[in-house]
């Protein structure tokens, strides 16, 4: 099971996935180039849904159609002090966005 983590740094937001950087993925989707964020439903935590999904899934386009609602649901309301999230918890929350889409 996968393990993702966001905290602060001062004013830098990073992302890890088992320890190491999430890929911003920003080959798929050009959101916010200087960075995560999370906690609001802005760029930065539409590039954060987007990564999530895509390393997740591991299926780009599956990742591409179902990100934004997964922002709202999910990335929009994670703590602004840092939070933690299980392959399980985001696959749940992924099954909940396509039982209510």
């Amino acid at each position: 099971m996968k393990r993702y983590e966001g905290k602060r740094m001062g004013s830098v937001a990073r992302v890890t996935v088992d320890g190491r950087p999430l890929d911003p993925r920003l080959d798929l989707w050009n959101h916010s180039p200087s960075g995560f964020e999370w906690g609001y439903g802005g760029s930065g935590p539409a590039q954060l849904a987007l990564a999530l999904a895509a390393d997740h899934l591991g299926n780009d386009e599956e990742a591409l159609g179902r990100y934004h609602l997964f922002k709202w649901q999910v990335v929009a309301m994670l703590p602004a002090w840092g939070w933690t999230l299980t392959s399980q918890e985001i696959d749940e929350a992924l099954q909940r966005i396509q039982v209510n889409a």
